[in-house]
Parts: structure tokens; sequence; C-alpha cells
């Protein structure tokens, strides 16, 4: 078994890293999981959260991504980020425009809970709750006065 595997992050705007690495730790929405080589294939979603990639050389980067998918091979890790930014990039403002587009979308879940179901409003609440707890853990203020209610 190899001891690297290839990675891959890209987010509609640009492609964030394409490396070899040790091992790839996601924030699934189904819980937390480590990617390494010879790992089972598989697809996750993800939530908001820190992407952990371990290089070859075993230093760590962090990227922070407010969801997507992945799919996992054995020789592979592809992440396509909703949105993706390496972790020293995010400051206080661009959190702040993710935080208000959790915001926008919890609101607009909530006026159509009729149509769109309870199931569609519990996922938008979860994934506020997830973008706070994201800022949160980065050292940013996920309670910015100017986010709408």
């Amino acid at each position: 078994m190899a001891d690297t595997m290839q990675f891959d992050l890209v987010s509609p705007e640009r492609r964030l890293v394409s490396v070899p690495v040790r091992e790839v730790r996601l924030p699934g929405t189904d819980g937390d999981l480590t990617a390494m080589p010879g790992h089972a294939p598989t697809i996750v979603t993800l939530r908001p959260g820190l992407v952990t990639v371990i290089g070859a050389d075993g230093t760590a980067s962090d990227f922070a991504v407010t969801g997507g998918f992945v799919e996992i091979s054995a020789d592979s890790v592809s992440l396509l980020a909703e949105r993706g930014h390496r972790r020293e990039e995010i400051t206080q403002e661009i959190f702040n425009e993710m935080m208000t587009d959790a915001h926008r979308n919890r609101r607009a879940a909530e006026t159509k809970r009729d149509a769109a179901g309870e199931d569609v409003v519990t996922a938008a609440v979860k994934l506020l709750a997830d973008m706070e707890a994201l800022g949160t853990h980065i050292g940013l203020d996920p309670n910015h006065p100017n986010f709408p209610d």
C-alpha cells in the first residue's frame, strides 16, 4: 500500500490545492472521518467545518469549507466545496459573508416551511449552527450585529 494519496480541493471559484497527502480529516454530515491511503471507495456530503490535510512531509494545512461533496478512493480524495478558503485566508469580513448566506438560507427555509417541510428548516438551522461553530473554532465572531434575523 502506498504511503500517500492524491488530494484535490476545488470550489466554484478556484482550485485550492492539489497535492499528495498522508491523510485528510473531513467534516462529514454524518460525522467526522479521516481518509488515508487504501480507504474504501465512498462519497460523503460535508457540513461547514475545517478540512485538515496532512501532507506527504507530515505538515498540516487547514481549509474552511461551507459544505460540499467528497469522493474518496484507495488512492485519492476529490473534494468539491460549496465555498472554500485556506484557513489563513479567512478574515472576519469573509466569515461574515458566509454567515449572512447561512442566515439568509435559514430565513428562506422558515418562510417556505409549509411547502418545503420541517426537514428543510431543520437542515437550514443545523447549517447555521455548523457555520457558527466553524467561526468560533477558528477564532472569529459568529454574532455580528448586522446578520439578518
